[in-house]
């Protein structure tokens, strides 16, 4: 047997390659794999980094999730908050790029760039200007408005403000998403609606929208996943506050693990709220219909 020999530029890529491979099975190892499995093994322990404690309480802080009405309260705000932010991200995304998809809008790129802008602005910077914005004596919401109203500290406003002030950030993202789709739609079926005499709502609602659909599909998954886990305009915001008005799951692990250093019980709601993403994750799927 001869051993099989390479040339030295194939020699010199392979051994490149297999670093490139190598580098980031370690990364992926040491940055995702065994932080998760550590999360999961902390999850079952009364667990507090500071002084040292790492004491097992088999399923104890999960028993302590589901019995707690912190932790309700917090799943009905969070899923309250993503099933309105995704209804108006998706609509207003597919309304505007519907509109400047239109052939009598001119500046398209500049629309497209306008919409995104919010998207790509850091979140911190937006909910600080947003909350300025909310504060009742000074602020631009009211004098718009003609109104007194303390949006932040009322429970029964709070979480509304934060929702408004997400999709006004957000929905540029949707904007760009199904632009995309649009100018990728086929011309032959949007040619042959025309050829039929179909009016602009029969093409939009027989060939667009179904043509759209793996796109929507796209937009609503990351949707869930980013708004599930949302904690940065509550915690710039209001804080959880009033009360526990506008409390979200991921706040609650923030909460927990940063502010009173219990890590078990921070990665136990950790791994409930990966598995509410999870579940609705797939629900999308099969309500799309896109899973086999």
């Amino acid at each position: 047997m001869f051993k099989k020999s390479y040339p030295l530029q194939s020699r010199s890529e392979l051994i490149l390659r297999n670093l490139v491979v190598t580098g980031m099975v370690v990364f992926f190892t040491v940055f995702l794999i065994v932080p998760i499995g550590m999360a999961f093994a902390g999850s079952f322990h009364e667990w507090n980094p500071l002084n040292g404690t790492y004491v097992f309480l088999g399923i104890d802080n999960y028993k302590e999730i589901f019995t707690s009405a912190l932790f309700g309260k917090s799943l009905w705000n969070t899923l309250l908050f993503s099933a309105v932010v995704i209804v108006f991200r998706v609509g207003l995304g597919l309304f505007i790029a519907y509109g400047i998809y239109s052939p009598l809008v001119k500046y398209k790129d500049f629309f497209r760039a306008v919409y995104y802008m919010p998207v790509v602005t850091p979140m911190v910077a937006v909910a600080f200007v947003w909350k300025f914005m909310y504060n009742p004596q000074i602020g631009a919401v009211n004098r718009i408005l003609g109104q007194d109203i303390n949006w932040l500290m009322n429970p029964k406003l709070a979480l509304m403000a934060v929702v408004i002030m997400t999709i006004w950030k957000d929905f540029g993202y949707a904007v760009v998403m199904f632009m995309a789709g649009l100018y990728s739609l086929p011309s032959d079926a949007l040619e042959a609606s025309k050829v039929d005499g179909a009016s602009s709502s029969q093409t939009l609602r027989y060939i667009i929208l179904p043509l759209l659909k793996p796109m929507t599909l796209f937009v609503v998954i990351t949707s869930i996943i980013a708004y599930v886990q949302a904690y940065v305009q509550i915690l710039i915001m209001t804080e959880g506050g009033p009360g526990t008005a506008t409390y979200l799951a991921s706040y609650i692990i923030y909460d927990e693990a940063f502010v009173k250093y219990n890590f078990g019980y921070a990665s136990a709601l950790s791994f409930v709220l990966f598995v509410i993403t999870a579940s609705f994750t797939w629900l999308s799927f099969r309500v799309s219909g896109s899973e086999e």
